[in-house]
């Protein structure tokens, strides 16, 4: 059997391994276009600043090391630029020589990756990107020119705040420009803020709701006029899967744009298949297609590829979508839907917010993870989590993950067993408090209103009840809000006047006794899910987009 791989990263090479492991028989041939084959793509923005310090830390393999072990015949610096179905040959392009030629296989594999969305903005060229190594070393070389200059960067995804910490590490002042109204639009704002504040507090400046419209020779203007230096200027305004090769040869595209796949990563063509970013996937929880740069799905389906091609009876999982990022010592992390994406698909959902610690706070150390969690409201489903802090955000958001992948419910986080000790977790870890309050929620035992609702509320005469000490109330307040301690509440129930009581704490700890003990006395009454933190967040987010 004669295999050919386009594309040599993360789901070519992991078709090609695995193939290699399952069929000694094999003759596979990688078709790579670039320079370099297996790479490692997610840390080219830390090879910028010399967080790794070794080009060579990026290079996984090399087309010596795969025919030595694998006996996989890796071309590089060639290109596959047509695909003739019937034949079932595959026309190439060395683009160092100009030499031309053709291959025939017997089994095809696309895994072509995603290119960088370039904006068509006039002087839109002069713009980098950061797609591959030879890109991290045009960029790190001008980087290093530039020290102490300006850069603007157009778009604030995941590549864009990866590489707007390392520019700033080397010294180089840094804009990004973002249309939307926050950074990582995967996250819901009041989630994302803290780490806004993050870029900001460390010298980022974040140009939000606004978008460039010309690229000058030292300057990006923008919609509103204004020019913002820039000595350097990136493109990282998110990526497009490429398939020009694909939709040439008249494969199906999906209506993501992506290539189009059976369960078994097969495409519209029974003998090719096709893996990683250029591939569309199913979503776990929506059923619709959606796109997932992301590598460790790239791997996953590379694996799956060969399985099939193989014989190994496989089906794909429809896609979770998890994903994390840090920067400046604070960690974001998402899987499933948010709340933004829950509400776009129509699916009914009811969300907690809490602000654990990483571990036993009476150990040295302890940090606050903020969570927010969805869930079905009817069978408790987990639908989606996110997680953020300076420690302990990642394991959080992974175990989310896990329990979205199996079916759990919100009242299967209760009884999770977690590795504990004091520096590790808290005996009631931060994943069983979001069980408890989740619990809460849903068998109505407290009643709550999100962040984002309270000022409607309040127009409409709810009365809002501070439970946090004088000083606390003091130092920062909601405005209208009357405080009363929640050690105090009993004696002071004469001070609630209204019919629609919202009680609200620091993290919504109190805020929970608070309410039992209205509801005791016969009091209608929600708690502010949260508190004041995840309120505080969201309006923060909503005054740095300008609203």
């Amino acid at each position: 059997m004669k295999v050919i791989v386009i594309g040599g990263v993360a789901g070519g090479m992991s078709a090609a391994t695995r193939l290699r492991r399952l069929r000694e028989d094999a003759a596979i041939t990688v078709y790579e276009m670039g320079e370099h084959v297996s790479y490692a793509n997610c840390g080219l923005p830390y090879f910028v600043s010399d967080v790794i310090a070794k080009r060579e830390l990026l290079l996984l393999q090399t087309p010596e090391s795969l025919w030595d072990r694998f006996r996989i015949d890796v071309k590089v610096n060639t290109m596959v630029t047509s695909i003739d179905k019937a034949a079932k040959t595959v026309s190439v392009l060395n683009v160092q020589t100009g030499e031309t030629g053709t291959d025939s296989y017997d089994k095809l594999i696309i895994s072509t990756g995603a290119k960088p969305r370039k904006l068509a903005i006039p002087g839109i060229e002069r713009a980098l990107t950061l797609r591959n190594v030879v890109d991290a070393d045009e960029v790190k070389a001008a980087a290093l020119e530039n020290v102490g200059k300006q850069a603007v960067i157009l778009g604030a995804g995941f590549i864009g705040i990866e590489l707007a910490e390392n520019l700033t590490h080397l010294g180089i002042e840094t804009t990004i420009v973002q249309r939307g109204t926050s950074v990582l639009s995967q996250f819901d704002p009041e989630v994302i803020e803290p780490l806004q504040a993050r870029l900001v507090s460390n010298g980022v400046k974040l140009e939000l709701g606004n978008e460039p419209v010309e690229v000058t020779a030292d300057a990006v203007v923008l919609a509103d006029g204004r020019s913002l230096p820039a000595a350097l200027v990136f493109s990282a305004a998110g990526v497009s899967p490429d398939n020009s090769l694909a939709r040439e040869a008249g494969l199906k595209i999906g209506t993501t744009g992506g290539l189009w796949v059976d369960d078994q990563q097969r495409t519209s063509d029974e003998h090719i298949y096709a893996a990683g970013d250029a591939v569309e996937k199913n979503g776990h929880l929506t059923g619709e297609h959606l796109l997932v740069p992301l590598a460790n799905l790239a791997n996953r389906h590379g694996r799956l590829v060969a399985d099939a091609i193989a014989g190994i009876e496989t089906r794909v999982h429809p896609a979770v979508a998890t994903a994390i990022i840090g920067a400046f010592g604070f960690v974001a992390a998402v899987t499933g839907l948010t709340e933004k994406t829950a509400k776009r698909a129509g699916i009914a959902h009811q969300v907690i917010h809490l602000h654990p610690s990483n571990h036993a706070g009476y150990y040295p150390g302890s940090k606050r993870v903020s969570l927010k969690v969805l869930f079905d409201p009817e069978t408790g489903k987990i639908l989606g989590g996110q997680a953020t802090g300076e420690d302990g955000a990642d394991k959080r958001i992974d175990v989310i993950a896990t329990a979205i992948y199996a079916g759990l419910t919100v009242d299967d986080l209760m009884d999770l067993e977690l590795a504990y000790a004091p520096q590790f977790g808290s005996a009631k870890d931060a994943i069983n408090q979001a069980g408890y309050v989740g619990n809460n929620v849903i068998t109505g035992n407290t009643p709550t209103i999100q962040w984002h609702e309270l000022s409607s509320a309040m127009a409409n005469g709810a009365q809002l009840v501070d439970v946090r000490t004088t000083g606390e109330h003091e130092f920062s307040s909601i405005p209208g809000a009357v405080n009363i301690d929640v050690n105090e509440l009993r004696d002071h129930l004469h001070q609630i006047q209204a019919e629609d009581v919202i009680v609200h704490c620091a993290v919504g700890q109190r805020g929970h006794t608070a309410t039992q003990i209205l509801k005791a006395h016969g009091m209608k009454v929600r708690n502010l899910d949260g508190g004041f933190i995840t309120w505080r967040a969201g309006m923060d987010a909503l005054a740095r987009a300008g609203n």
